[in-house]
């Protein structure tokens, strides 16, 4: 990765931009990225009030700062990365961690779901991904891209149609910019996690059995529990997020790291 490394870390100086920072997934990659002395633009709706997470992190004595801007608007994006660029310096890595879930059947699902899944985790991958890279372009920067998509962009779920087509989306489109721009020293990469601790797995816990069935499987679902029998916590998907950032993973591009416990037998997109 190009630029000076950061001394207490193998993260490069240049700002990290994190999108969907105020999830469960965003947060902790916020915060795993402070730590380890990085500046942070944390990226979210202004409903989902990316400055509490800001205040947090700093009284910490962490360098992040909060930036409010919807991730499917085109124009918002582009003055998004103006003022972090104006305000924090050139971005040299991004992630994105942006997404939505709307479950439902695949042929009960409204037009709105659907469109409005794809808006976030798919366009919205897609608008913030080219505005940073094009910059990164201009600049002749070296940096990196990650993608958070899913298990689900491999491995069919019920209930989870527009979801996993859109995770399936992102990720192929993340694959296909770094082919792109791998000879100007711009890596892309994608963490794919399983069941996660957080709000949005929660929400599709209908019944108290529903940790149970996450972990043990449901058969009527088709669907496997995890091999390894934790649920995991957004740390774990934070850690691999750092790691593909990294210049640990200077010769890493093109590839998608399953963070799952094995739910999904091994099988990645």
């Amino acid at each position: 990765m190009g630029g000076k490394l950061n001394p207490k870390t193998d993260l490069p100086r240049a700002t990290a931009l994190v999108t969907g920072a105020a999830g469960g997934i965003g947060s902790a990659i916020v915060r795993a990225l402070g730590e380890h002395g990085v500046t942070v633009a944390a990226v979210d709706r202004a409903e989902a009030r990316p400055g509490v997470l800001a205040e947090k992190a700093r009284a910490d004595g962490l360098d992040v700062h909060a930036f409010a801007a919807d991730v499917s608007d085109e124009r918002a994006v582009e003055a998004l990365l103006d003022d972090v660029e104006r305000r924090l310096g050139g971005v040299g890595s991004l992630v994105n961690a942006a997404g939505v879930l709307r479950p439902g059947r695949a042929h009960t699902l409204s037009h709105e779901d659907w469109a409005g899944t794809f808006a976030v985790n798919a366009t919205g991958v897609f608008l913030v991904s080219r505005a940073v890279v094009r910059r990164m372009l201009d600049a002749r920067r070296r940096g990196a891209v990650v993608t958070v998509a899913s298990n689900a962009a491999a491995t069919p779920r019920t209930d989870m149609a527009a979801y996993a087509a859109s995770k399936a989306a992102a990720t192929m489109f993340t694959k296909c910019l770094g082919l792109e721009v791998a000879r100007h020293g711009i890596r892309c990469n994608v963490v794919a996690p399983g069941s996660t601790e957080t709000p949005m797995l929660a929400s599709l816990w209908r019944e108290p059995s529903g940790r149970t069935g996450t972990l043990e499987g449901v058969a009527d679902e088709y669907r496997v529990g995890i091999p390894l029998g934790r649920i995991a916590r957004p740390g774990d998907v934070a850690d691999a997020v750092v790691y593909l950032l990294s210049d640990r993973a200077r010769h890493i591009t093109l590839q998608s790291l399953t963070v799952d416990g094995g739910a999904a037998l091994g099988v990645s997109a």
